[in-house]
């Protein structure tokens, strides 16, 4: 694979280079806006990063995670792009800049939970759960095909953030929101479709980053980049999909330790020595001990920790950039970094402390019955009308569903997979605090004036 083409700003149902009218802005940083500027990236300020419905304002959403992730990639992007540009002259003939390639990894990464559903990952399983064990969920799949009933036994969110950004932002157009292909690729972190089997230790195998509906669309997306095909359905990795993964996995597991001793879970030496086993400078103790409080200190350890991860994560990145285009080393980047042994501490503590706090497990398991309950509901409705079988409880329900999830002109959608995914559509895109507002309603637990 040849940065030439893994760095093209052909746009996804474009099919001829427009003349940007903002000059100021190269075609990587129009990606960026075009994704800030979506509904469905507004809607992350209510969607749970770890702590679902916290009632403090300091922990992070999904909206500010992303937008972390995003300043780390940019500075992931910037330091590999400098490097890239030094060794391939092919780079300078497209006129991309390091900060292009940041702008590339920045756009990738502010959008790479915007498919996520209400309740973060468990949101994810409770969709799954539904589909598999509750009789309404198996009665929806029952006319399905093997490969499209495996997106919703296998749910799976980035699949539904590559269906976001190239079909429900901007439906009118061809390609949706008409991102770069550039960009479209950094941000596919599993270039593959649920009807093929997790590879775990394929990093990039193990879960599925579209839709059968969209297969097509992706591979649009590959032809035009160059991947390279592993199988049927199934590509290499773009290159700098690996550093959206290490932005997300840097912020992801460094500022949940941040979250978590703000809201008492973790105690200040348990977050003093984790991070600062990443950092390893042994003259972090006389600095932290000149600093007022510890607030102050956690934040700077944060900061510092990033830093650290940043700078590896760049350098290991371009060691072993060849093996990447060859599509020779399928693992995580900080996997491999010095830090790796500080990063799985913190993995660790994530899991044994934090994912695990009463807080966190009770609001998920709220969130199944929410999720599920949201499912039977809907999709009993919208089979009922399909069928021809609607009561007037059905037609109430459906009159709570907005057009864009139902069909064309307001119907129910004639086929039984497209039907599926409207359904998803609509429940996955809910905020949390919309989804227990709705659930509520439709059960009757709450009513106007009651």
């Amino acid at each position: 694979m040849g940065w030439k083409a893994l760095l093209t700003s052909a746009r996804l149902g474009v099919t001829a280079a427009r003349e940007s009218p903002n000059a100021g802005r190269s075609e990587f940083q129009r990606d960026f806006d075009r994704i800030i500027f979506s509904s469905a990236f507004r809607r992350l300020q209510d969607k749970t990063q770890v702590f679902p419905l916290a009632e403090s304002d300091y922990v992070r959403t999904r909206l500010t995670h992303s937008l972390e992730a995003s300043s780390v990639g940019r500075s992931l992007g910037t330091l590999v792009g400098a490097g890239l540009k030094s060794r391939y002259p092919e780079i300078d003939d497209l006129q991309v800049s390091p900060f292009d390639i940041g702008a590339i990894v920045a756009a990738a990464c502010v959008a790479h939970d915007i498919g996520n559903p209400p309740f973060g990952h468990s949101g994810e399983d409770a969709i799954r759960l539904f589909f598999e064990t509750h009789t309404t969920g198996a009665d929806l799949l029952a006319s399905l095909t093997e490969a499209q009933r495996a997106d919703f036994l296998q749910f799976e969110g980035n699949a539904q953030g590559f269906r976001i950004l190239t079909r429900l932002q901007s439906p009118d157009n061809i390609g949706g929101l008409q991102l770069t292909l550039a960009t479209l690729g950094a941000f596919t972190k599993y270039p593959r479709g649920a009807r093929h089997y997790p590879t775990p230790e394929s990093v990039s195998m193990r879960k599925h980053g579209f839709m059968a509906a969209d297969e097509e669309s992706f591979a649009r997306v590959a032809r035009g980049l160059g991947l390279a095909a592993r199988a049927d359905g199934i590509w290499r990795r773009h290159p700098l999909a690996y550093l959206v993964e290490a932005a997300d996995d840097i912020c992801y597991h460094v500022v949940d330790v941040e979250d978590a001793y703000r809201l008492g879970i973790l105690s200040y030496r348990d977050v003093e020595g984790v991070l600062a086993g990443i950092i390893n400078d042994p003259e972090l103790p006389h600095r932290l001990a000149s600093m007022g409080d510890d607030n102050g200190r956690i934040e700077y350890l944060r900061a510092r920790s990033i830093n650290t991860l940043v700078a590896q994560a760049a350098e290991r990145f371009l060691a072993i950039e060849d093996r990447l285009r060859a599509g020779e080393c399928d693992k995580p980047l900080l996997s491999e970094v010095t830090a790796a042994s500080g990063m799985q501490a913190l993995r660790d503590l994530g899991e044994q402390r934090i994912y695990m706090a009463p807080p966190v497990v009770e609001i998920e398991a709220a969130g199944f019955e929410v999720l599920a309950g949201l499912l039977a509901v809907f999709g009993g409705a919208i089979e009922a009308q399909a069928r021809g079988r609607v009561n007037t409880r059905d037609r109430m329900r459906l009159k709570l569903i907005p057009a864009q999830f139902l069909g064309p002109n307001g119907d129910v959608d004639a086929d039984p997979y497209r039907r599926l995914l409207r359904l998803t559509d609509f429940i996955s895109g809910m905020t949390d605090s919309y989804a227990v507002s709705l659930y509520k309603k439709v059960t009757g637990i709450s009513l106007p004036g009651g």
